[in-house]
Parts: C-alpha cells; structure tokens; sequence
C-alpha cells in the first residue's frame, strides 16, 4: 500500500500543478488505473484514498506543490504524435507539376484550399512546380472580378504558397483558338447551328446534321465564328466523341462559343472557350502530371480524354478528391455572393463565413488549415469536419503563445469589504514567468451568471483573493483553497465589443492590460475563448470571437 500511496500522491500533485493547484480526483484515478489496471479491482477503496489526498494536496499553496513535485524528480509523460502524411505518388523521371485552377468569382473558402494546400504539399515533398491557373474564361455565368484575382494570391501567400508559376487563362484566348482551328482542319470538331435543338439529337444518340459537313464547309463556318458574323447562340464548336457514349453529357460537348456581351474585368472579345476546352489544353500545354479533382469533375474528365485522342496527347494521373466540407459554416460561393446580396453577410470575411478571409480574420492560423488538410487526406469520399474539429487544430497552436486577460461580458459590480487596495500581479501565460498588472480598489465587475450562481457561497477571484459572494463580498483570505474559481474585471476597466460568429456584438468590460494587445494579435479571454483584436481606441478595444 505504500507504493500504491505513494503515486496517488505522485499523481495528485501533478495534476494539481498542471490545473493552477486544483487536483481532480478523476484525472488522477484515471492516471493510476492506466498505470497500474489490477487495482481496478479495488476501485471503490482507491477512490476514497484519492479524495482525501487530493483534499490535502488541494489545500497546499501551489509554490510547495510545485516544490514536492520536482523533489520527486516526476518527469511529464510526452504524448507521442503519429505524424500523418498524404499517401506517396508514382512520380517518373521528368518529376511532377500540379495546378491550382481557381476561378476569380469569389473569394476562396477551407473547401478550395484543400486542392491547393495537397497540391503544394506534393510539390514540396517532389520537388515538383506548382502552377496558379485562374480559370477565367466564363464571361457571362461564373463571371471574374479583378479583386478576386489578388485576393486569391493573398489567400495562397497566407497559407504559405509561393506559386512557381502564375497563368491567367483570359490571356491565352488565341492559343485556344489556335487548337480549335487544328481540331476543325482535322475533322475533329465541328461547328453547330442547331442551337437548342441539337438536345434532341444528342438525347436519342443521333448526329445532328452538321456532324457529316464537309472539313472546307465547317472551316467557312469557324471563320465566320471568329469574325463575329454569327452572334450568340447561333453556333458553337463542338468536339466529336461517340454519338451513343454511354453518358449523354459527353455527347460531342461544346468547346468554343459566343458571347455577344461579355462582362469580363479582362478582356471584351466575343469569342470563348468553355471549362474543358481551356483547361484539357492548359494542362498539356504547362506540362501538368498529376490532377486533383472533384468527384462531380468526373464526367468533364472523360470528355477531356477524347481531346486529348484527337491531339494525339497523353492524359496527366487524376487522383478524386470528395467534397469537403465544413459543418455549420457556409463555403458555397455562390450562396455566399446572394447573402451578401441580401445583407445576411456584410463581406467575404463575415465570420459566419467558411472562407480564408474569414477564418484568417477569426484568428485561424494558417498551420491549423493545413494540418486538418493533410490529415484528412486525398481520399476520394466526401468528408465533412466540424467547425469544433477544426478549432481544436487552431488551440493546439495558438493556446501556447495566447496571452491571457480578463474580459466581463454581462458585468455585475461587487463592492469589496475588507480587501487590500494595491496590485493584483496576474501571468500572461500559464506557462511563462511574465505577469501583468491590475490596480484593484474596493469595487470590481464579475458576470452576472457567476454572481446568480454563487451568491452566498465563499469563491476564488482569479489571482486575487477569496470572498464570501454577495452584493458587498467580504474577503475571507487570499490562500488558495479548493472553491470555485471565477475572473474579474477591476472598477478602473475599459470597454471591449466583440462581434461574434452570428453577427451579434456582446459589449462587456475589460481589464486596462488589454490595450497592449497589437492589432491582429489573438488573446485568450480567461473563461470566455479565444479572440482577435481587430481595432484599438484609447479606452476601448474591438475584437471578433475565434472560438472556445
């Protein structure tokens, strides 16, 4: 029983140490039983035995805790971290090249930076390049706008992406037309003037008429495509697969139209190539080896493969990435742009939001997203995480460096009787040396579900002094003892707003250490969660909620 005492000890002062000189008899139980499971058997007498020296340890200043336990010589047990890594690849000799292919619609969301964080993983472990392709070429539906392009590159720069090599896809129209020109001069492609009603056709797996015109007749029309002689919706260029494919999707697919009235920040031509076309000859032409993709991009790779047979070109691996997706937090960028529309959202960072711009003005750190990433993989079916899963990466990182202050949402003020005016000296961090001070006189500010919960009862004011808890709250020591806890605001305060994740702005007192925070620095609010300060006066500062 001695030694069995002896770790029940061991352990209660650890635990007491590692919780600010409160030891839980069920953290320490569950220590002892994993360390020695026979005593399991003996449960309901281990338990007592752990109470009562917890009630004795709990009661010890936590400076002669902290002494006995390094007479013990206890050594903190380290948790191992399997390291998680994206599944190798079959790279050959002329080494790999990936693409990130954004559309400048909008900015990017934690679903969009999968593909490009994978990519850039690959590219780093190979050796490889990584190309930023804005895939730009839709002037009419998904139509681009010039701050998306720079917001993009901010976005990859914050996640630290350095692309080798950036290609705007509005800029090599007339290597599109070009290949369109090869395609019609080889009887690959033709020129369609059924307009709607080649559904028909390509719905019962029949050739439209204009399928059988002769290599001089569809040129003629190419030309005519080109001079702006048909207008829109008159005629595209179609590719020529199988009439019957399996899939109708794939039936002869429209690679080149017109748009009479283009609604691009780039360029005012009339004529377009569509999504497959530009980038099925983008990703031969900048030497691509490996794709990442969607699963719904399925049916746009088997109509890129009868191009690529038609240019007599080898198509790149595709490896299938699922749908990513965060639970609670909206990533759709169209549904995105109607709600900013709407005024439900006021911009791309509103913190409601799933994109990069708002996670970053949370205070998500861009470690955190990468690390959710390579973990979850490149693995095929759809994943959804959850906005909890993914703050649990950003605490791991930012808990060891956030400093602490006190901040009082709903504020109740106590006079103090009895208590000593002067300076509270409080630790930044749990972990430093480094304190804080707080000039305290005979009133301070607690919230009012502390004050409803404990009236009447003797509790710890964090770093200060224990109190029986009333309207006028009488100091009954400043030992540590085994009460509850609770933070403090003193009468000298300044006022904090922080605007929250469903756009509500909760309006409280702060500590005056608060205003040594920088802007864009995230902090720990004791009790309430993690934020970023986003705006300082001189008595006041603005922050917005990271998260628990």
């Amino acid at each position: 029983m001695d030694d069995i005492n002896a770790l029940i000890r061991l352990y209660s002062l650890a635990n007491a140490v590692e919780h600010e000189g409160q030891a839980s008899p069920k953290s320490v139980l569950g220590k002892l039983l994993a360390e020695r499971p026979e005593l399991r058997a003996s449960v309901q007498q281990i338990s007592s035995m752990i109470d009562e020296e917890v009630r004795k340890i709990n009661k010890m200043p936590i400076e002669k805790q902290k002494e006995e336990l390094d007479q013990m010589d206890y050594q903190k047990e380290e948790k191992k971290e399997e390291k998680k890594e994206l599944p190798e690849l079959d790279v050959g000799r002329n080494g790999l090249v990936v693409r990130f292919a954004p559309n400048p619609d909008g900015a990017l969301h934690l679903g969009n930076a999968r593909p490009a964080i994978i990519c850039h993983e690959y590219a780093k472990r190979y050796k490889g390049k990584f190309i930023l392709r804005f895939d730009d070429t839709d002037p009419k539906i998904k139509v681009p706008e010039k701050r998306y392009y720079e917001w993009i590159r901010e976005d990859l720069k914050w996640l630290g992406i350095t692309p080798d090599k950036e290609v705007i896809s509005s800029s090599r129209l007339a290597i599109y037309n070009t290949h369109a020109t090869k395609l019609v001069e080889t009887d690959a492609a033709y020129i369609c003037t059924c307009g709607e009603g080649w559904k028909k056709y390509r719905d019962n797996a029949k050739p439209c008429p204009c399928r059988s015109l002769d290599k001089k007749e569809n040129m003629k029309r190419w030309k005519m495509m080109v001079s702006h002689k048909y207008k829109e919706g008159d005629a595209v260029l179609r590719v020529k697969t199988e009439v019957d494919a399996k899939n109708p999707a794939t039936r002869d697919w429209p690679a080149m139209r017109i748009v009479d009235k283009p609604n691009h920040p780039m360029k005012k031509t009339h004529l377009w190539p569509l999504y497959n076309f530009a980038s099925a000859i983008d990703d031969h032409l900048l030497g691509i080896t490996h794709i990442f993709r969607g699963q719904e991009h399925s049916t746009n790779e088997v109509k890129q493969r009868y191009l690529y047979e038609h240019l007599g070109w080898k198509y790149p691996e595709t490896i299938i990435l699922g749908r990513f997706s965060l639970s609670d937090m909206m990533l759709s960028k169209s549904s995105i742009r109607e709600g900013i529309e709407k005024g439900d959202f006021r911009e791309w960072d509103d913190p409601g939001l799933g994109t990069l711009r708002a996670l970053r003005r949370r205070g998500f750190v861009p470690e955190a997203i990468r690390k959710i990433v390579v973990e979850v993989g490149s693995r095929p079916n759809d994943i959804t995480i959850s906005f909890e899963n993914l703050a649990a990466y950003n605490r791991k990182i930012i808990d060891a460096s956030a400093k602490r202050y006190f901040f009082v949402a709903e504020p109740k003020m106590i006079l103090l009787k009895n208590a000593k005016k002067g300076v509270v000296k409080a630790k930044v961090h749990p972990a430093g040396e480094k304190t804080r001070s707080i000039a305290v006189g005979d009133r301070i500010y607690i919230e009012k579900d502390d004050y409803d919960k404990y009236k009447g009862l003797e509790i710890r004011l964090k770093d200060f002094c224990n109190v029986k808890l009333g309207d006028t709250a009488e100091v009954t020591g400043y030992e540590m003892k085994p009460t509850p806890k609770i933070h403090w605001v003193p009468e000298k305060h300044i006022v904090v707003r922080v605007l929250m994740p469903g756009g509500e702005t909760l309006t409280g007192v702060g500590e005056p250490n608060i205003l040594r925070a920088k802007k864009g620095e995230v902090v720990q609010f004791e009790r309430f969660g993690f934020v970023r300060i986003e705006s300082k006066e001189k008595s006041s500062v603005g922050a917005i909620f990271s998260h628990s």
